[in-house]
């Protein structure tokens, strides 16, 4: 995984990660359970529910990528880890009239979490800068004034204690068609395609340049973009929950909560 600055070299993209990072089988489940047991962990500190007297801070997770870099695989298990009381998922879908009426971020205010909360959001405000920037929706100047925008409200967020975590799931062109044909083939999976996934296949070209400056102006010291290499699935799942864990007990500890210390859980337990 690569952690995201504003101003990255020149000779170096802020989508520039190993692709060819893999694990084994064997690993990659040992890993994924000791992230999930992990983040559990966490969680039921932060939500106080293992020291009623300790409530940490609200923690936001953003996951974005290209279409079939495995965000919804990598969000189940994430989202695994949890008792589905304590944790919300949101699947953000394009803006209803009424809320086009509305600043853009205004429809994303009533599912920030607050103390001891947590919000997972599939795809997200970041939007914006993308799919409704390459299809003209928004031009250069409401772009850029956007990118302020974003960069003003997560860094409120983060001065009011909130935990920002952005994900950027990353894939080769090459291996994005091969999953669309895959999907495709298989008559239970056929439905995850649509004709605006083809469209937007087709236009990556103009979507490329979108996310690399998206990534690399609304990356802050505040909240940082993590960019996973996602070609390998397996390694891709590890690193997510990994990114969440680390990020997440260290939000904690800037918000004055100690994150419990790791513990080895018993197979049987």
């Amino acid at each position: 995984m690569t952690s995201v600055r504003a101003g990255t070299a020149a000779n170096r993209g802020p989508r520039d990660v190993d692709l060819h990072a893999s694990l084994t089988r064997p690993e990659a489940d040992a890993r994924l359970i000791a992230a999930q047991r992990r983040l559990l962990q966490l969680r039921l500190c932060n939500a106080g529910l293992l020291d009623p007297e300790v409530l940490g801070p609200p923690v936001i997770v953003v996951v974005e990528g290209w279409d079939a870099s495995g965000k919804g695989g990598s969000i189940r298990r994430l989202a695994w880890s949890f008792d589905p009381r304590h944790v919300r998922v949101t699947s953000t879908v394009a803006p209803t009239e009424r809320e086009r009426r509305h600043h853009f971020l205004w429809r994303f205010a009533p599912l920030i979490p607050g103390w001891g909360g947590m919000t997972i959001f599939d795809r997200s405000w970041y939007g914006r800068l993308l799919v409704e920037r390459v299809e003209r929706f928004i031009d250069d100047v409401e772009a850029a004034r956007s990118i302020r925008h974003i960069v003003a409200f997560e860094r409120g967020l983060v001065e009011e204690g909130a935990v920002v975590i952005k994900l950027w799931l990353e894939i080769s062109d090459g291996e994005q068609l091969r999953r669309f044909e895959a999907r495709a083939d298989d008559p239970l999976k056929r439905w995850k395609l649509t004709e605006d996934d083809w469209r937007n296949r087709e236009r990556r070209a103009a979507y490329e340049p979108m996310a690399d400056e998206m990534l690399a102006s609304t990356s802050t010291e505040d909240a940082p973009w993590d960019v996973i290499a996602a070609e390998h699935k397996r390694f891709a799942r590890v690193a997510v929950l990994e990114t969440v864990a680390a990020r997440m007990a260290a939000g904690m500890r800037r918000s004055g909560v100690a994150p419990p210390a790791p513990q080895v859980v018993d197979e049987d337990d």
